[in-house]
């Protein structure tokens, strides 16, 4: 697992630092983690935030999953004051998450004017925050820095021989690290600082106590020229197409799935009534999880279709594909009612076997309407006979292909070893669709084969034509 960790937009890095120390000695306290390595600052963000590194023990070994730790840590430190973690399990394949983003998903408000986007961004951070289904909100809104501004009185300086270049370069000799010499040795060479003692370099107060020398060559207190202002800054401005843009990342609570997220997060930002200089989308992975359901429909009907071509050609019939894709239903019904009953969620994973049962469940229609248009056309036998042969004589490869890839994905549904998480759901809906499908289908197949048979005699008259008239044109 991967964490990151955030503490108050001012705090400076020395005292970041034992923060950060205990947060480790908190996490590394849990049961089920085996180790943990913790940065600060550098390419992690400011002095303000850092990451951390999970190593969980064995899945044998710990009795917990990822998200049953993230849970348990996530209620240990959130009594920790002034600093926060938060954690989410590294995905194999993490898709456009935005650098520096803390949770697992993201959404980003973009405008044109940088204040609207500093005064609806906490209030859509708060408002989301009332949903227990979304934890860890946070963004990279970054506008609580300190800064002191130093104000130089003109007139008190030329009074006093001061000049505003002499202040300019007294602070800069105070606190910004001068080099103001190099000391040479035979194989290596030392640059010389110049600075204030760190013990003055921690409070603003401090300012009151550097001089300046005037051009009589008095020292003169800095605070007589000058006065101290104490304000807000920005410690970073994120941008996304060359605008302004904030982006608020947040984890799910266990049993939560995604759509179940982006639906509250989208309704929110409408309630708020936000202006409409104000944008907002998904990014990383709620909008390729937005991307793809929009398409998904669109694949499934693609699908169906070019099945029903390709049936159509190889029976030389219109209505008999629809007899064979009319098993479809029952598998994918199958599949979900077995994720509802292991209490598995609809994702990507579960997706995938349902598409692979359209594959699969389509062989018991093909088995048994290929042998009855067969026996119909060649054997001159009268629908009834040619399917009731068909269930008879195809019932036993039928069977052995169901079971066959019915076992072959109960490893897969019991889910043991590393990973199996994610593997659960395949074979679940797998094993659902097939014992469902095969249960209907033997028994709606026929009836639904004998539907259409009917209805195209009755089409076609009393009379019935030889079986070399049953092709392309008696069929359709």
């Amino acid at each position: 697992m991967s964490g990151s960790v955030q503490a108050a937009q001012n705090i400076s890095f020395q005292a970041m630092q034992p923060k950060m120390d205990f947060m480790t000695q908190q996490v590394i306290a849990d049961p089920d983690v085996e180790s943990t390595v913790a940065f600060l600052g550098g390419n992690f963000g400011g002095t303000n935030s850092g990451h951390m590194f999970l190593v969980l023990k064995d899945i044998g070994v710990r009795k917990s999953s990822a998200a049953e730790v993230i849970a348990r840590i996530r209620k240990k430190t959130a009594g920790i004051e002034g600093i926060r973690l938060i954690l989410s399990s590294d995905q194999d394949i993490r898709v456009g998450s935005r650098g520096g983003s803390k949770g697992q998903y993201q959404y980003a408000l973009q405008s044109g004017d940088l204040e609207d986007l500093n005064q609806w961004t906490p209030k859509l951070m708060a408002a989301l925050a009332k949903h227990p289904e979304i934890k860890d909100i946070d963004s990279d809104l970054q506008t609580r820095g300190l800064q002191t501004n130093v104000v130089v009185d003109r007139d008190a300086a030329a009074r006093l021989g001061v000049s505003p270049i002499d202040v300019d370069n007294t602070l800069y000799d105070a606190f910004g690290q001068r080099q103001v010499s190099t000391m040479y040795e035979q194989y290596n060479q030392h640059h010389v600082i110049l600075e204030v003692n760190p013990e003055f370099q921690t409070d603003p107060s401090y300012l009151n106590k550097i001089f300046v020398k005037s051009t009589t060559g008095a020292m003169v207190p800095l605070s007589s020229v000058s006065k101290f202002q104490t304000t807000n800054a920005y410690l970073s401005v994120s941008h996304q197409g060359q605008f302004p843009a904030a982006t608020i990342s947040f984890n799910l609570a266990p049993g939560i799935s995604l759509g179940q997220a982006t639906e509250i997060v989208e309704q929110t930002k409408r309630d708020l009534d936000m202006p409409s200089t104000i944008n907002g989308s998904f990014q990383g992975t709620a909008q390729v999880f937005q991307q793809s359901l929009s398409s998904l429909p669109i694949l499934i009907i693609a699908a169906l279709i070019t099945v029903y071509i390709v049936l159509g050609i190889l029976y030389e019939s219109l209505i008999h594909p629809i007899t064979i894709l009319s098993t479809l239903p029952s598998a994918g019904l199958g599949a979900l009612l077995a994720l509802i009953l292991f209490g598995s969620e609809l994702s990507l994973v579960s997706f995938i076997a349902i598409i692979l049962l359209m594959g699969i469940v389509k062989k018991n229609a093909i088995m048994m309407i290929d042998f009855a248009l067969d026996a119909e056309r060649n054997q001159k036998m009268e629908p009834e006979e040619a399917i009731y042969q068909a269930c008879v004589i195809r019932f036993r490869p039928i069977m052995m292909t169901t079971m066959a890839a019915m076992l072959g994905a109960v490893p897969l549904a019991i889910g043991l070893g590393v990973g199996s998480e994610l593997r659960q759901p395949l074979g679940i809906a797998v094993v659902g669709g097939l014992i469902v499908s095969q249960i209907l289908t033997l028994y709606t197949t026929p009836v639904i084969y004998l539907f259409w048979e009917h209805l195209r005699l009755y089409f076609r008259g009393p009379q019935r034509t030889s079986s070399s008239d049953l092709g392309w044109q008696g069929a359709s």
